[in-house]
């Protein structure tokens, strides 16, 4: 027969692991946006709850207007992003004034890699959040 208290145990650390790897994460929160020149600029900050050090973290990021078309597609390198580090990148969107754009869609991670190298795992990594009007969405 089966001890139930070894029973209990094992379960409550699988339980804990499983918080553990899900709570792993690089949160990507489109901050806020402001008017840049004939566009408009999006700081994103990024917190880094991984045991990573991102050498390169390319985004592939799809700007939506204010009735759903796609207006502009950009590549954003977001690293260097250190283990448990939180930092703020600005990136310029131009010809897209801020008031146009609608929704920003995550579509891809293009590159990633740390100091072991390249990685395949990171667009599971990466959740988007967003504050204000403009949803940033997967």
């Amino acid at each position: 027969m089966k001890n139930p208290f070894f029973t209990l145990i094992a379960g409550l650390l699988l339980l804990l692991a499983s918080a553990n790897a899900r709570s792993a994460e690089v949160r990507v929160e489109l901050n806020k946006l402001e008017a840049m020149g004939d566009g408009c600029g999006a700081y994103l900050v990024l917190g880094n709850e991984t045991d990573s050090a991102f050498e390169t973290l390319k985004l592939d990021l799809v700007m939506f207007d204010t009735e759903g078309i796609v207006a502009k597609r950009l590549a954003v390198e977001t690293a260097p992003l250190g283990a448990g580090k939180t930092s703020l990148k600005v990136f310029g969107i131009d010809g897209l004034p801020c008031e146009r754009v609608g929704r920003v869609l995550l579509n891809d991670v293009m590159a990633c890699a740390d100091a072991a190298g390249p990685r395949d795992d990171c667009l599971d990594l990466v959740t988007p959040a967003a504050r204000g009007r403009v949803e940033f969405i997967e």
